[in-house]
């Protein structure tokens, strides 16, 4: 899980955008969005730690990639996230922060970002 909230703010200060909507899009299969606390790393830890008992990687799953943890997990967290900006600044709750959730990497992605 990267915490990809600075990335996401600049692009809403670029964006001149005062007033509106973000919207945060990941288009892989194997990779999510989250927003979660951000103050305490302990929280990112425990995250991954249930999510990986909950999806274990090998499990007797029949897609012959070997990925079908990361294509679970990616679905059980989604695949995009709403911000409302206001004065230029995403409203997030003071612990808050967007997470990319790389489930089935290393590899190259791509995150998409539109502020309305």
């Amino acid at each position: 899980m990267i915490d990809i909230t600075p990335t996401v703010q600049e692009a809403v200060h670029q964006s001149g955008v005062k007033s509106g909507v973000c919207t945060i899009f990941i288009p892989h299969t194997t990779a999510g969005i989250t927003i979660n606390e951000n103050a305490d790393p302990d929280v990112v830890t425990d995250i991954l730690k249930q999510i990986n008992k909950i999806v274990p990687f090998e499990d007797d799953y029949r897609h012959l990639e070997g990925n079908s943890a990361g294509h679970i997990k990616a679905s059980l967290f989604g695949f995009s996230q709403h911000v409302i900006v206001e004065d230029g600044k995403l409203v997030l709750g003071t612990w808050q922060g967007i997470y990319f959730c790389e489930f089935d990497g290393p590899r190259d992605r791509q995150i998409y970002i539109k502020i309305m």
